[in-house]
């Protein structure tokens, strides 16, 4: 006989979860079974992710696999619930802790055009950051630190090639601060496919890698793919930072920057190598900017090894340059000049 959950799934649920999948359509449609399912595939994330169709109408199912603390959906849906009760993230019908599982509304994504997004980004955050702090998870520069010994240790790429970069960075890690008024309930994870534009609103997905964090961390994933020059960068600050943004605002942003190409730049490697991937050091790197153009399109994902591969450099490339520019040197003493006059964290 054919379990229901698998009338139209052409077995794509794991067998061990039937019974759990059952047990969250029963528990939040009074059913047992969905019409019609579909799995969605983009971006990084370990878990299972589905379009169901329930009584009509679409959803999401999200299937947990791994075992481990960093996809613990404890944490996972304590970042999720309050981002759904205040409309930041799609309705929640069902977050199962034991089970792993869990169902939102799906949102029929429309075409989100940047120019419209760099207007409607800044407050969203806004919003984000100002949610009841989430668990703390890890200091993201001891994270990054990490990445950097790892690929230090394993020697994925030549000295000659990171040496500079991991010297320069440095010199960011000992003056960036650590304020306790920047750290917020941070996404950390703001690529395309997790800002969803239905032609009205903007709802955020996919919260495996929420925690408390420096808010600097998702202005500048955001920013990425949206601003393009200074003056973007200047008005895209200030509609976060009100009448209070100033060159203080604007030397954070881009040493975080720095900090963000770096773990993209080793976090990927570290993935690619691991995959037994051999790292392709002659391929032409692709313009930052165009790139990430293609990416909030739709027409680049990180699916595959070589499209990690190809985003990790595109991260190396950037930051190579961006440490080789007055305003590096320059936001180095902005920040460093103002750091102490601010609360750090644990004082």
């Amino acid at each position: 006989m054919v379990h229901p959950c698998y009338s139209q799934s052409t077995f794509m649920i794991p067998e061990n979860k039937l019974v759990a999948v059952k047990k969250a359509l029963q528990a939040s449609f009074g059913v047992n079974e969905f019409e019609d399912i579909s799995q969605l595939t983009a971006g990084l994330s370990s878990a299972l992710i589905f379009r169901i169709v329930v009584l009509g109408k679409p959803y999401l199912l999200r299937i947990i696999t791994r075992t481990d603390e960093v996809a613990n959906p404890t944490h996972y849906y304590a970042c999720m619930k309050p981002a759904g009760e205040t409309g930041l993230a799609p309705h929640i019908w069902y977050a199962g802790i034991e089970d792993r599982i869990s169902i939102t509304d799906f949102i029929e994504a429309k075409a989100f055009q940047i120019s419209e997004a760099r207007m409607k980004m800044p407050a969203l955050l806004k919003r984000l950051h100002s949610l009841p702090p989430f668990p703390f998870r890890v200091n993201f520069f001891d994270f990054v630190d990490g990445l950097i010994r790892k690929i230090q240790d394993a020697k994925i790429l030549p000295a000659s090639m990171t040496e500079d970069l991991f010297r320069l960075y440095a010199k960011i890690a000992s003056v960036y601060p650590r304020n306790i008024q920047d750290m917020v309930s941070c996404h950390n994870d703001l690529k395309p496919e997790n800002i969803l534009f239905d032609g009205d609103r903007v709802w955020l997905v996919d919260w495996e890698a929420a925690f408390l964090n420096d808010r600097y961390m998702d202005l500048v994933v955001v920013g990425n793919f949206l601003v393009k020059s200074d003056q973007e960068e200047k008005d895209y600050l200030k509609k976060y930072f009100d009448e209070d943004m100033n060159e203080y605002h604007h030397a954070r942003f881009f040493l975080m920057s720095q900090v963000v190409h770096m773990s993209y730049f080793t976090f990927l490697l570290l993935q690619v190598s691991a995959a037994g991937k051999l790292i392709e050091l002659n391929s032409v790197i692709p313009d930052f900017r165009e790139y990430h153009n293609q990416m909030w399109a739709g027409k680049i994902t990180l699916e595959n090894n070589s499209a990690r591969q190809q985003y990790a450099l595109v991260h190396m490339q950037q930051l190579r340059h961006n440490l080789q520019t007055k305003r590096f040197d320059e936001s180095l003493y902005i920040v460093s000049n103002n750091h102490l006059q601010k609360k750090p964290i644990g004082a």
